[in-house]
C-alpha cells in the first residue's frame, strides 16, 4: 500500500520546520545577553588529557578539571580517583 504525498502538505511540512528551526535560533540569540553562551574549545573547564593502559581492563587517566590535573584509575572493580597531580609536577597548558 503506497501513500503519495501531495504538494501542500509537503509544502506546510517544510513550512514547519523552518519556522521552528527559525524559533531555535532566536531563542540563543535572545538567552545570550542572560548569561547562556555557547561553550567554546578552549572554555572547557574538564579536559581528558592523556590515557595509559595499565593492563586489559584497567585504564589511568588524566583529567584537567579547571587548573588542576587528576589521576583517575577506572575499570577494576571500582573506580578510584588516586588524586591530584601537584602543580608544579603537571606541564603548562598546551
Amino acid at each position: 500500500m503506497t501513500t503519495a504525498i501531495d504538494a501542500p502538505s509537503l509544502l506546510t511540512t517544510a513550512l514547519v520546520l523552518i519556522g521552528v528551526v527559525g524559533l531555535l535560533l532566536l531563542a540563543g540569540r535572545l538567552l545570550r545577553p542572560a548569561g547562556f553562551q555557547p561553550i567554546q574549545a578552549g572554555d572547557r573547564l574538564l579536559v581528558a588529557r592523556e590515557t595509559l593502559a595499565l593492563d586489559q581492563r584497567r585504564r589511568l587517566h588524566r583529567v584537567r578539571c579547571g587548573r588542576q590535573d587528576l589521576l583517575l584509575l577506572t575499570g577494576g572493580p571500582n573506580d578510584v580517583v588516586i588524586g591530584w597531580v601537584p602543580p608544579e609536577a603537571a606541564p603548562p597548558p598546551s
